[in-house]
């Protein structure tokens, strides 16, 4: 099967000594179903492929020359439909029911971020948090793992709205 790639370079970004990441999930969330990403970068940017690969994507790493990649991240079967899941979640399907329902799909970041860590605050372990967002919070998954909970997500049939589920860990102590 051929795929379309849409192509980000952030080389410019890089050599003005800025962060790409942003960059980079925006042009992912903005990438149609079996779209793929063409990513040019000063450097092979390894950290990203267990990111993307969370995400549903293969990759391809070719050094272009000077020092300087390209990567092709292709989406694997299953499209934006693909479960992703933090490190240590396990089965969601043995969750209890969400105790709390939010639809955050009409706040600007960082605003759903921000509400869903605060209702986390007043979740029990175990206690399972359901939330509606208008794109992947990516910058929210690593946090809530920080913080000790479990979660799984995808986007809806549609591709426009990012479902997630959010179990409530240990307190960390």
């Amino acid at each position: 099967m051929t795929h379309a790639y849409k192509e980000l370079d952030v080389r410019p970004i890089l050599r003005n000594g800025g962060e790409p990441f942003q960059a980079i999930m925006e042009a992912v969330q903005s990438l149609k179903p079996g779209e793929g990403l063409r990513l040019i970068a000063t450097f092979k940017p390894e950290p990203l492929f267990r990111v993307m690969g969370q995400r549903g994507f293969s990759h391809e790493a070719s050094e272009i020359g000077g020092g300087e990649w390209e990567v092709l991240f292709t989406p694997e079967a299953g499209g934006p439909a693909d479960v992703a899941v933090s490190d240590d979640a396990v089965s969601a399907a043995t969750w209890a029911e969400p105790v709390f329902h939010l639809d955050l799909t009409e706040l600007d970041p960082p605003e759903p971020m921000a509400r869903i860590l605060s209702k986390t605050e007043l979740m029990d372990p175990g206690e399972v948090l359901f939330a509606l967002l208008s794109r992947e919070p990516v910058f929210l998954m690593p946090e809530l793992e920080k913080r000790g909970h479990q979660w799984v997500g995808n986007y809806d049939e549609t591709g426009t709205a990012y479902r997630m589920l959010i179990r409530i860990g240990e307190t960390q102590e």
